[in-house]
């Protein structure tokens, strides 16, 4: 049986290590919230903003290494219509641990994905992210998600 999650409340990011201004870490998972505000708006745009083009993505609902945007596109567009499954109420990411060294970025965090009808899933995910320039914006350059089952 899988351990439990950390609790739902929001809270501010903390790191593992030193290296991580207060801001740095505000704005990388802010990154992270608002790419799934994204999601839960319907708004691909809004989502891909904050993804690399190139960027490598281990999805929930494959089994392959997604390289870049095109083979992300190419997932997207074989998900269920509604009607295809349970539809989703609400995302919620929490319990993140980020680490910045320098311009890279490592965040390890919970996303619970509430359903209509069907029980919550919980996912572990992983995202490294990287600064163009030291003032830039933060874009994912790889994510992995991993179900670990109903809270």
């Amino acid at each position: 049986m899988p351990a439990s999650p950390p609790r739902t409340e929001p809270s501010a990011p903390r790191s593992a290590r030193p290296g991580g201004a207060p801001p740095d870490l505000a704005a990388v998972w802010s990154v992270i919230t608002e790419m799934y505000e994204g999601y839960t708006a319907g708004d691909r745009a809004r989502i891909d903003s904050y993804l690399d083009p190139e960027a490598t993505i281990w999805d929930s609902d494959t089994s392959e290494l997604l390289l870049g945007k095109e083979e992300l596109d190419r997932v997207r567009e074989a998900r269920p219509t509604s009607g295809g499954g349970p539809a989703e109420s609400g995302l919620t990411a929490y319990g993140q641990v980020i680490d910045i060294f320098g311009d890279l970025a490592v965040a390890r965090y919970w996303l619970r994905v509430d359903f209509h009808t069907a029980p919550s899933v919980l996912a572990r995910n992983t995202a490294v992210l990287q600064r163009a320039r030291s003032d830039g914006p933060w874009l994912i350059v790889h994510l992995h998600e991993d179900i670990d089952g109903t809270p």
